[in-house]
């Protein structure tokens, strides 16, 4: 099996692979949010909200900040570029495919449509 070293595309593939976290994402693209109300929001515990947000700051998608008692998440910086060029080549690459394979398909097709009834 052939394995790829890209441990930051690894690590945000696998942050986004949980609907939780993804809506996290959405959540504070509407602007920051402490854990807390994120906790509440998605109704889970606090511990719960936690690993999720620490798993997005290992991909670098979520920062975090705190201010006395209260640590504030905030979306990182990095963005996604690095993932949204890697799905848009291997996009192309299924469409080409996807594109020969209509080729061939249509004619077979009309290759039976020529054939004489028997």
């Amino acid at each position: 099996m052939v394995q790829y070293d890209c441990p930051p595309l690894d690590l945000s593939f696998a942050a986004l692979s949980d609907a939780t976290r993804r809506g996290i994402i959405d959540q504070l693209g509407q602007g920051d949010a402490s854990i807390t109300s994120l906790a509440d929001t998605f109704q889970m515990t606090l511990t719960g909200m936690k690993k999720h947000i620490q798993v997005l700051e290992r991909a670098g998608l979520v920062v975090t900040q705190k201010v006395g008692r209260v640590r504030t998440c905030k979306l990182g910086k990095r963005g996604l570029g690095a993932e949204a060029e890697w799905i848009e080549a291997h996009r192309k690459l299924f469409e080409t495919r996807f594109e020969a394979l209509d080729e061939i398909i249509s004619e077979l097709e009309k290759e039976g449509n020529d054939e004489p009834a028997s």
